[in-house]
């Protein structure tokens, strides 16, 4: 993929995140927090099978 389209859809992704919490604080906090519970029980897994993997 060219370096320009790299950089438009960067910048507009970040465009859509400040689009999307000025205007949809609610939803935009919502997005938030499950992609926060999501990354937290990832690591929470990782950390339970290394924690099988040295016992």
């Amino acid at each position: 993929m060219p370096v320009f389209v790299k950089k438009l859809l960067a910048w507009g992704s970040v465009a859509f995140l400040i689009y999307f919490m000025a205007f949809r604080p609610d939803g935009a906090a919502q997005m938030f927090r499950a992609i926060g519970a999501g990354l937290i029980a990832m690591f929470q897994g990782l950390g339970d099978f290394l924690t099988s993997l040295m016992t």
